[in-house]
C-alpha cells in the first residue's frame, strides 16, 4: 500500500510543511494527506505546490475538508471551487467529506434525499475538473454503517464518488471489517488506519476533544498495540485481493503525542508485514 502521513498530526505543533516533508521523505512515506486548513493557510506562499511535493518524492494523495452540505447551493458552490484549486494546486485527486453530521437513522427521507441531491450536485461541480468526492465512514454520519453507506452509494450513483475506509469507524459500528470491506470495495479508494486501545475509549475521536489541544488523548495507541487486529486486516487485503485494493492509499491517522516516533514505528511494522506477505 501506499502509505501517507496526515498533516492533522501535527496540528497543534511548531512545525513548517517543509520539515514534514523532509521527515515524511527520510521515513520512507510516499505521500502526505493535506488538511484543508493547512492548505487553506498554504495559499500566500504558492512554492508549496505538487512540484515541491514531487522534489521530495511525494505527492498530495488526498485533500480532508469539511463540506457544508447543507448550506445555500451558492455558499457551497464558490467552497467547492475554492477547494478544487487547492487540489488542483497540490495535485491532489481526491477531496475528502463527510456525510452529514448525524447518524444515518436519524434522518428524516425527505433530509435523507436531501443530503443525497447536495452530494451528487458536488460530485457533479468536482467531476469536470477530473477530481472525485471521498466519503469517510465514521459515526454520526449518514456513512455510519455498511447498509446505510451502501444505500447512499446506491441513490447519489455518482463515478466520482468513492469512499474513505477508516478502519476503525468500521469496527466501532460494529461490523466485522473483513466482511464490510468485501461489501464497500467497489466503491474503495482510500484508507485510513489508526486504532485504540478499548471501546471504552472511542470518545476519544469526538470532533471536540480530538481537535481540541488540551482534550484527552487516553486510549489512543499505535496500529498494532489496539483493539482493532490491523495485523490480520491487512494479511486479508494481501491475500485475497488483487494488488489493486492491496496497493491503495493509506494514511495513518494518528492524533495523539509523540507523531513522528509512532508513525515512523507503525511505517516500518507496516512494510514488513508487506513484505512478508508477499513471500508467502
Amino acid at each position: 500500500m501506499n502509505l501517507s502521513i496526515c498533516t492533522i498530526s501535527f496540528r497543534h505543533q511548531l512545525i513548517s510543511i517543509e520539515e514534514i516533508a523532509q521527515w515524511a521523505q527520510a521515513n520512507h512515506f510516499q505521500g502526505i494527506e493535506l488538511w484543508g486548513a493547512h492548505a487553506n493557510n498554504l495559499t500566500d506562499q504558492p512554492r508549496y505546490d505538487k512540484q515541491w511535493l514531487a522534489s521530495y518524492g511525494l505527492r498530495a494523495t488526498m485533500l480532508s475538508d469539511y463540506l457544508p452540505l447543507l448550506v445555500s447551493e451558492n455558499v457551497l458552490y464558490h467552497k467547492v471551487q475554492h477547494l478544487c484549486r487547492l487540489a488542483k494546486h497540490w495535485g491532489a485527486s481526491k477531496i475528502r467529506t463527510f456525510a452529514g453530521g448525524e447518524g444515518s437513522l436519524e434522518y428524516t427521507e425527505a433530509q435523507r434525499d436531501a443530503l443525497f441531491k447536495r452530494l451528487q450536485q458536488v460530485c457533479d461541480w468536482l467531476a469536470p475538473h477530473d477530481l472525485n468526492l471521498v466519503i469517510e465512514t465514521h459515526p454520526k454520519t449518514y456513512a455510519d454503517s455498511v447498509a446505510s453507506t451502501q444505500a447512499m452509494f446506491a441513490h447519489v450513483n455518482r463515478d466520482n464518488l468513492q469512499l474513505n475506509f477508516d478502519v476503525l469507524h468500521v469496527w466501532e459500528s460494529g461490523a466485522e471489517i473483513t466482511r464490510a470491506l468485501e461489501a464497500l470495495l467497489p466503491h474503495i479508494n482510500h484508507f485510513h488506519f489508526k486504532n485504540i486501545s478499548d471501546a471504552r475509549h472511542l470518545s476519544v475521536f469526538a470532533p471536540e476533544n480530538v481537535y481540541a489541544a488540551a482534550g484527552t488523548r487516553e486510549g489512543m495507541v499505535p496500529i498494532f498495540e489496539g483493539a482493532v487486529e490491523y495485523q490480520n486486516f491487512i494479511e486479508f487485503l494481501h491475500q485475497h485481493h488483487s494488488a489493486g485494493i492491496a496497493n491503495a492509499d493509506t494514511s495513518l491517522e494518528w492524533f495523539g503525542n509523540h507523531a513522528k516516533q509512532v508513525l515512523s514505528r507503525d511505517r516500518y511494522l507496516i512494510q514488513q508485514l508487506q513484505q512478508t506477505c508477499l513471500r508467502a
